[in-house]
């Protein structure tokens, strides 16, 4: 009898994300440009990366503003293996004192006394046992999330980290940190797809995604304008965005589809829940 074959693990997000596009990635799928697959991927808000690794691209550029979430994903590609060593530690000494402790690392002597692997798991820890999985930092750049109180956190997750490391190992992936529009600016028309995912748009000025800055309106109109030179030289882009009448103004002229997703994170209890937000595209 022939044995069957092991099938390889696939990549998937190993952090929560606050705006994360796993249950999205359907209405993501409905709206690629029909011949991505042999275009070079780039993605200049890449957050937990739902679509990078739905999608599985060979070629891709990644990029945000978030160094250490960069450095995260640089560490897991050079060495998964003393990640996930740390994280066991982390998941044997898991309290809500040790939470607290380790969330006090990024205050002096700061984070640059740590390894990258050190800083990973830590960023990971902290993910998996924060409330609400927030990535949120105070004036001084020091992460202020209070303990989720969870009964059974999924502190370490050897198998995901795994295929994330193999997927950056064994393809051409480049990571960057830095502004959106620099790392779109060696899209080409003839061979690249770039999407968007950006902090969205926020009228009532809960930055709850803010963890590099706050991403305000005028960050916004820069996006929109970096969307219009990229449509000029007529790269395909996806954007993905809240749905709201600034949002609509800003892109008047290109399709605009609205959908449904569930949001935990408001400061706005009405904005929790089912909510419309929109995908745009230029193509």
């Amino acid at each position: 009898m022939e044995m069957e074959t092991e099938r390889p693990l696939l990549p998937r997000p190993f952090l929560k994300w606050a705006g994360g596009k796993r249950q999205l990635l359907p209405a993501l799928r409905a709206h690629l440009p029909p011949d991505w697959r042999t275009r070079r991927y780039y993605e200049p808000f890449l957050g937990a990366g739902a679509l990078l690794f739905d999608l599985a691209p060979r070629r891709a550029v990644v990029n945000d503003s978030n160094a250490g979430l960069i450095l995260a994903y640089r560490a897991l590609k050079a060495d998964c293996a003393a990640v996930i060593r740390l994280l066991e530690a982390h998941r044997a000494r898991h309290c809500e004192a040790y939470y607290y402790q380790v969330r006090a690392l990024d205050q002096s002597p700061g984070l640059a006394a740590l390894s990258p692997a050190e800083q990973t798991a830590r960023l990971i820890y902290l993910n998996k046992t924060c409330f609400n999985g927030l990535h949120r930092v105070n004036s001084r750049g020091y992460f202020n999330v209070p303990y989720g109180r969870y009964a059974n956190p999924a502190i370490c997750e050897p198998d995901t980290l795994r295929a994330v490391s193999a997927y950056l190992r064994n393809n051409n992936i480049t990571l960057r940190s830095g502004d959106f529009a620099a790392a779109v600016r060696g899209a080409r028309g003839t061979d690249s797809f770039v999407y968007f995912d950006p902090p969205y748009h926020s009228p009532d000025k809960a930055h709850f995604t803010r963890y590099a800055g706050v991403f305000g309106e005028a960050e916004q109109i820069r996006l929109r304008d970096t969307f219009a030179a990229l449509t000029r030289r007529g790269v395909p882009c996806l954007l993905s965005n809240s749905d709201t009448p600034f949002i609509r103004r800003l892109y008047a002229g290109y399709p605009i589809d609205t959908i449904r997703a569930r949001r935990a994170i408001n400061s706005d209890a009405a904005q929790r829940g089912a909510v419309n937000e929109v995908l745009i595209w230029n193509w």
